[in-house]
């Protein structure tokens, strides 16, 4: 249990970092919204992979042996998160509008509250399973 909350804990900085760089990329146009939330996800995840090798499973593991798995993870959930970003937000922007606030915003709120789940599933059961 304590793994999961430190991994949660450093989730929520990825998590963070991913919001960011979506609302930065967004509000300056230089992305589209689905662009922008893979673009976040994709460089949050070289945070996530530092801070989760070194704090939450203290692996002593060689990066060139748990690097390869967390590339494949992140591809995982990169796909996850942008295909449920992207209907979430299909589904905001054409069937349930949301006025007071940016329905890209809510997108991506449900669909990392989903991918978080599977990613954690991923990197215990795969990436890091003997620590």
């Amino acid at each position: 249990m304590k793994r999961f909350v430190l991994y949660l804990a450093i989730g929520g900085l990825s998590t963070l970092l991913q919001f960011a760089l979506l609302i930065i990329f967004v509000e300056s146009q230089m992305l589209t919204e689905v662009y922008a939330s893979a673009a976040g996800y994709v460089l949050s995840s070289f945070f996530n992979y530092w801070a989760n090798y070194h704090y939450t499973f203290k692996s002593n593991s060689r990066h060139k042996d748990t690097f390869p798995k967390f590339v494949v993870a992140v591809a995982i959930g990169l796909s996850t998160n942008t295909a449920l970003f992207a209907a979430f937000l299909f589904i905001f922007e054409n069937y349930l509008p949301l006025p007071w606030v940016e329905p890209y915003l809510v997108a991506q709120v449900l669909a990392t509250g989903i991918t978080v789940v599977l990613n954690f599933l991923v990197h215990k059961i795969w990436i890091y399973r003997n620590h």
